[in-house]
């Protein structure tokens, strides 16, 4: 198959938002290529936004290069086109991460006795299992262990490294008067078993706030609260997540 002159080999995941290819020239690199599909709802709902794989490629890209800057552990190595980053070969962990800084959204139903804008010092670590049928529950440590995904000394660098994306992510948000109000990230392993951040990091990964005003939020959450899906509401996503493929480009580590 190619993409742009990319020769990719084999086929290895079809995924909602993404296909992830062989390198055929490495088998420890592999070709993430993004898809113009958005989903919620454990993909009850289902829509295409033209462009969403290029603004999500852009907004992946810049992040991990971020992060990278900031000594982070990741398996990103460079953007090839406009859909296709190059990327470490990694086992994913079926689980996802989420660091709250700001208390809203699933943790208040979760959590009824928690104020919504509660904030969190330090970052609120939850974990949850990648199960769609199951609805991904949340998950401990305990029972991370007992399903063999991980030791305890792992899930503790799993919580630290994490901790480290999303001080790095808030600090570089902050220099544009952005609130990163929690995120999600994942992780996997090399053939070696290191583990590093991997998958994607774009604008269905967090919730942004512009000057920490949730009504001008800039993040996949604008499409989940859709009461009706309209070709109008799909442009507003669209431009929502240009914006912050265009602000990725200006944040800066060190900010």
């Amino acid at each position: 198959m190619t993409n742009n002159n990319t020769i990719f080999g084999p086929l290895l995941v079809e995924g909602k938002t993404k296909t992830i290819y062989a390198d055929p020239n490495d088998e420890s690199l592999v070709y993430m290529v993004g898809k113009d599909q958005i989903t919620a709802g454990d993909g009850a709902r289902k829509n295409e936004i033209a462009g969403k794989s290029r603004l999500s490629t852009i907004t992946t890209a810049n992040v991990f290069r971020l992060l990278n800057e900031g000594k982070v552990t990741t398996h990103f190595v460079k953007k090839i086109d406009d859909t296709t980053l190059l990327v470490k070969r990694c086992s994913m962990l079926p689980i996802e991460q989420v660091q709250r800084r700001i208390a809203t959204g699933s943790y208040l139903k979760r959590n009824p006795e928690i104020s919504e804008g509660t904030r969190f010092e330090p970052v609120l670590i939850e974990t949850f299992l990648k199960d769609d049928a199951r609805h991904d529950p949340q998950i401990w440590p305990k029972d991370i262990i007992e399903l063999g995904l991980a030791s305890e000394a792992e899930i503790e660098w799993m919580a630290q490294e994490g901790r480290r994306v999303f001080e790095v992510l808030e600090r570089a948000w902050s220099s544009v008067d952005v609130t990163l109000v929690d995120l999600k990230i994942e992780f996997g392993r090399d053939p070696q078993g290191h583990l590093m951040v991997a998958d994607v990091i774009d604008n269905d990964s967090w919730r942004l706030w512009p000057g920490g005003d949730k009504s001008r939020m800039l993040d996949k959450q604008v499409y989940r609260n859709l009461q009706e899906v309209t070709p109008a509401a799909l442009q507003d996503i669209a431009d929502r997540y240009a914006l912050v493929a265009d602000l990725t480009g200006k944040l800066q580590v060190n900010s």
